[in-house]
């Protein structure tokens, strides 16, 4: 079994989810008394917000690899960013580490081919959902097309993000607001739906959409079990 290297705690409400999906599947894939190899080196979420919210992209690339260097040198074998936005210095990050990082959207899309959807909505922090990092990897790697909610609505899933779900508040009102984002969304084509920040699943569940729901926390999780256990 290799070891797992997880740069956490944007926000550690999905860092736990990581740690959990990783351990469970592990469990249910080799035995009950199996859990996995992990290394994880968590952020403080305030930092990483400050920096996003100021647009200082470099140094926050700076703290990132420097987090992705530690994990390396604590014995880590393979390397995830336990979160979607800071996705937007994935390359940076690669090529300052010797093992090798999987991509959340590159673990993202597989599922979403493998169903033959070709049309997918993409929610996730503003960065997420208006930068090219993400939507233009799904679109110009994979072959997606990439619908993502209007200017007002980008700014209710953003807040609701960052007001609510990175400290684990989960409000019915908010669930509600993002179900009918993307019920609209699903009415212009799309066919299933990228929930692009790791804090989403824990709001929005298969079961209250009537289209595939891809979980990229789990998806992106579960990618990395498959990476330690293959021969």
């Amino acid at each position: 079994m290799k070891t797992i290297g997880l740069i956490g705690g944007m926000s550690w409400e999905s860092s736990l989810e990581y740690y959990r999906i990783i351990n469970e599947t592990v469990r249910d894939r080799l035995g009950k008394l199996y859990s996995a190899k992990i290394i994880m080196y968590s952020l403080n979420f305030a930092e990483v917000e400050a920096l996003q919210a100021e647009g200082d992209w470099e140094k926050a690339t700076d703290m990132m690899i420097d987090a992705a260097q530690r994990v390396q040198a604590g014995g880590a074998e393979v390397v995830l960013i336990c979160t979607n936005t800071m996705h937007l210095m994935a390359d940076e990050v690669q090529a300052s580490i010797d093992i090798p990082l999987i991509h959340i959207a590159d673990a993202a899309a597989r599922p979403v081919k493998a169903l033959g959807l070709e049309v997918v909505a993409l929610l996730g922090t503003r960065f997420t959902m208006e930068q090219d990092f993400y939507r233009g990897r799904l679109q110009q790697k994979h072959g997606l097309q990439v619908l993502i909610p209007d200017e007002s609505q980008r700014e209710i899933i953003h807040r609701v993000i960052y007001d609510e779900l990175v400290a684990g508040e989960i409000k019915k009102s908010s669930k509600d607001q993002y179900l009918s984002i993307i019920e609209d969304l699903v009415s212009k084509g799309a066919q299933g739906v990228v929930l692009g920040c790791t804090e989403i699943p824990l709001l929005v569940k298969q079961a209250d959409v009537k289209v595939p729901v891809f979980d990229t926390t789990s998806i992106h999780a579960t990618a990395a079990v498959d990476f330690a256990l293959e021969e």
